[in-house]
């Protein structure tokens, strides 16, 4: 699992795409994936075209606080079960899909996932006074609401990426903003 991931954001690279590939026209997920109910703590969620489970990102918050100590939390839907919500387990947490957080200051956190830690995220309040993702993709800054990545074929260990579409939106102006690298 942490090759498969690591392969996987590795091919991605994290990078600004290049002229050719934004020049593609990013299209979404299929309708057959479900968007996960609406949550007040919810930073963004990533979804793959395996399967229609779903990787959650929340920001965990108690009593109007946020964790200090485990700022974030990341859980399945397991939709093609029954739905159900459920722990990552260990390897998936510590080399695939979990997110290692680290305190800049008051209620600002940087955010890298464990498999591939080259692509900085902030964690911290928006104009709109709640917890957000912030992320650079294709040099522009946004509030990150989900990623999907396409897969056909490959192995467990070594899947075929077809491409990753990120989806968020300009915090200044509300426009979303979708932009698809094909690796």
């Amino acid at each position: 699992m942490k090759l498969s991931f690591l392969l996987l954001l590795t091919a991605l690279n994290w990078y600004t795409p290049s002229p050719k590939t934004m020049a593609q026209k990013p299209v979404l997920t299929e309708d057959k994936y479900p968007v996960p109910p609406p949550s007040s703590n919810r930073l963004f969620y990533l979804q793959r075209s395996s399967n229609i489970n779903t990787i959650i990102y929340d920001v965990n918050i108690e009593d109007g606080q946020i964790d200090d100590a485990e700022p974030l939390k990341v859980y399945w839907i397991r939709y093609n079960e029954k739905g159900q919500k459920e722990d990552l387990s260990y390897i998936q947490r510590k080399f695939a899909y979990g997110l290692t957080a680290k305190k800049l200051a008051d209620d600002k956190f940087d955010v890298r996932f464990v498999s591939y830690k080259k692509f900085p995220m902030v964690l911290m309040k928006a104009k709109d006074g709640k917890y957000h993702i912030f992320a650079t993709v294709a040099q522009k800054q946004i509030i990150l609401e989900k990623l999907f990545v396409k897969i056909e074929g490959g192995s467990f260990w070594l899947p075929n990426v077809v491409y990753v579409e990120f989806k968020g939106r300009d915090q200044n102006t509300g426009k979303e903003i979708i932009e698809r690298f094909k690796p």
